[in-house]
């Protein structure tokens, strides 16, 4: 262990690291030749096969450049102009697209507070209400996150309660998937059990946290919605003329389970680095680690000085409360060293105190 602590992996984003080797070889093995565009490519036909296997047969794939991309265009996919999107206050669409949903998609957010990032029934009764009020954005859909942005995991149970009432009243659920890699391989199943077969409408498809370069999906689920996938993706600027570039990374992922291999090595490393924090003094571990983010709270310049060595973000400034996230690429090794930086900032702030 000789490199210092700068150069070592930080724990900022699983956004940050590489391209898994894998991915870059699909990559170069499909750059020969010409094949047609705009998704009409044989690679683009073998991913679709893929994804059925995955999903269930009535699964459509349609390969897009970015996470933002996925949401926005599956959730236009979902409402009309007098219709709404229900979300938790902290879901990726309402806080972390720049806006998107509503300059790009025109969407309306119904958002609701959550303790753990997830909703329940009782909580979108909240905002599913005032159908046929001529005055209020109808709600048309719910979108969750899996695993959450808080690093929670809904189980397949809570997403069957939240489907079940939401078809209820009509509405459609979506499932925001970046990191559905990492839910997978926590809760110990395959993509199906919480998606298609607990009643999820539509979903983005996360490849990009997960080793791939620049690779997502929107995968739709109910068929009444793959007449309008096509046409959104186009007026959205999403679709790929070499989509066979796209497609390649996700078929890599979806071979030979390197999708399972990739998430259940980052979730196992937030385990690993939460075991080696937890008994730290003074650091406190705020929330549960299901997948692959630890979130903890330090004290202010702790954080400031771990910071200039270590890249990872404050999550919430005015509790002190930050995000550690592994990747595909953290290794025991970066885990011991970020560890051991904590304890030693943790006992020099004690001594100043």
């Amino acid at each position: 262990m000789s490199k210092t602590s700068s150069e070592w992996r930080g724990f900022a984003s699983d956004n940050y690291s590489g391209i898994h080797p894998e991915i870059l070889d699909a990559i170069a093995s499909v750059n020969s030749g010409h094949q047609i565009a705009y998704g009409d490519d044989e690679v683009t036909a073998s991913l679709q096969k893929l994804m059925t296997q995955h999903f269930g047969k009535e699964a459509r794939v349609f390969p897009v450049f970015n996470g933002t991309g996925a949401n926005v265009i599956a959730l236009q996919a979902t409402v009309k102009s007098w219709e709404a999107v229900i979300c938790a206050a902290t879901a990726h669409v309402n806080v972390d697209e720049g806006g998107a949903p509503e300059k790009v998609g025109q969407l309306k957010l119904w958002t609701i507070p959550t303790p753990d990032g997830k909703l329940t029934p009782d909580l979108i009764a909240k905002q599913a209400w005032g159908f046929g009020d001529v005055h209020r954005a109808q709600p048309a859909v719910v979108t969750i996150t899996q695993s959450t942005e808080l690093g929670t995991l809904y189980t397949i149970e809570e997403i069957k309660a939240i489907t079940k009432y939401a078809h209820s009243l009509g509405m459609m659920v979506h499932l925001d998937g970046a990191r559905i890699s990492n839910a997978a391989a926590a809760l110990g199943t395959g993509f199906r059990e919480f998606t298609t077969d607990a009643g999820i409408d539509i979903l983005s498809f996360g490849g990009t946290k997960n080793g791939a370069m620049a690779s997502e999906a929107i995968v739709v689920l109910n068929p009444a919605l793959n007449t309008a996938i096509p046409f959104i993706r186009k007026t959205s600027m999403q679709l790929a003329s070499k989509m066979r570039f796209i497609s390649a990374q996700l078929e890599a992922l979806l071979t030979n389970d390197l999708w399972l291999r990739n998430a259940s090595h980052s979730n196992e490393m937030a385990h690993k680095l939460f075991m080696a924090v937890k008994e730290i003094p003074g650091v406190h571990i705020v929330r549960p680690v299901e997948a692959n983010a630890v979130f903890a709270i330090l004290p202010q310049d702790v954080t400031e000085r771990l910071q200039q060595r270590f890249r990872f973000y404050t999550w919430d400034q005015s509790t002190g409360e930050v995000r550690w996230m592994c990747s595909w690429d953290t290794t025991s090794d970066d885990v011991e060293v970020f560890a051991t930086a904590i304890a030693e900032e943790m006992l020099a702030n004690k001594g100043k105190n």
